[in-house]
């Protein structure tokens, strides 16, 4: 059992399916599961990672890993910056976890209750 503002959760949740799905024409994996004693929901693709130099800076607000992007094809550099202040306000973390070429793990974690 968890507690979490709905629409907070869900904006959190979209943000990270919509970059998966910006980035990535395979699949979309959304797995939701518990570790020890805390809930986590992963969003997985197959799509073209993040530079490791990067993954650091991906949550600075308007930081974009290809400067070349256009709005069409990859927005303000706004969406995981929020994602990251949305967390925060629940009370939870966000991590990523990538490799350039491969995909993208993006991870919430939350602390369950009993």
């Amino acid at each position: 059992m968890a507690t979490a503002d709905p629409q907070k959760l869900k904006q959190l949740i979209y943000i990270l399916m919509d970059n998966a799905i910006k980035y990535s024409e395979s699949a979309i994996h959304v797995a939701i599961k518990v570790e020890l004693d805390q809930g986590v929901i992963t969003v997985t693709d197959k799509g073209i990672g993040i530079p490791e130099g990067d993954l650091p800076k991906v949550f600075d607000r308007f930081y974009r890993v290809d400067k070349a992007r256009t709005r069409k094809s990859g927005g303000y550099g706004l969406g995981l910056s929020l994602a990251k202040e949305l967390s925060e306000v629940l009370g939870m973390t966000i991590s990523l976890q990538s490799t350039e070429g491969e995909g993208t793990t993006a991870s919430i974690r939350f602390r369950l209750y009993s």
